[in-house]
């Protein structure tokens, strides 16, 4: 447990490097939606070790992805929990190897759309567009029937400087695995 416990502390610092170090323009003043996850999923944080997959995907997947979500523009994430990735046999320890790191690429920016939608902008929408080309469809307007697919947002409008996250309980796929 405590090796694994320093495994993810050591990632998260490799993130963070990987950010800091990213493009060189300026970011968005404030916390990024990185910063956000990353200070959620650490120790005392609202989601404490439960996005940990969520981000060994995000190491493991282009680094444009990081890029993007560290940069200016404003997004909007739907974050699958480490929960939602082991319905699928996914953790933080496998999910590099589960798929190419064009596969991650995929995943990670269908779960993302341009533009900062808080729930009600959410839920009002029949579909969204990903940054991956596909469409996100709603199915109801409960928070509970969010995201097609058998997914649904447990948790909204988490505010970072540029976008907002919903975290989701069902990994949605642009494919069959």
């Amino acid at each position: 447990m405590r090796v694994s416990r320093i495994h993810k502390i050591v990632g998260l610092c490799l993130i963070t490097l990987v950010v800091t170090m990213g493009a060189g323009q300026a970011g968005p003043k404030g916390d990024t939606i990185v910063d956000v996850a990353l200070a959620a999923n650490g120790p005392g944080g609202a989601f404490e070790g439960q996005l940990s997959t969520l981000i060994a995907a995000l190491q493991a997947s282009d680094p444009s992805v990081i890029e993007t979500l560290s940069g200016n523009g404003q997004f909007t994430v739907f974050a699958p929990t480490d929960g939602a990735f082991a319905k699928l046999g996914l953790d933080a320890g496998n999910i590099g190897g589960a798929f190419s790191q064009q596969e991650l690429t995929d995943i990670l920016l269908y779960h993302v759309a341009r533009g900062r939608r808080d729930a009600g902008s959410v839920t009002s929408a029949s579909q969204i567009r990903t940054l991956q080309g596909g469409f996100l469809s709603v199915s109801g307007a409960s928070l509970g029937d969010l995201v097609g697919r058998s997914s649904n947002i447990v948790v909204t409008d988490i505010s970072a400087a540029n976008g907002l996250i919903h975290v989701i309980d069902t990994v949605v796929l642009p494919f069959n695995p």
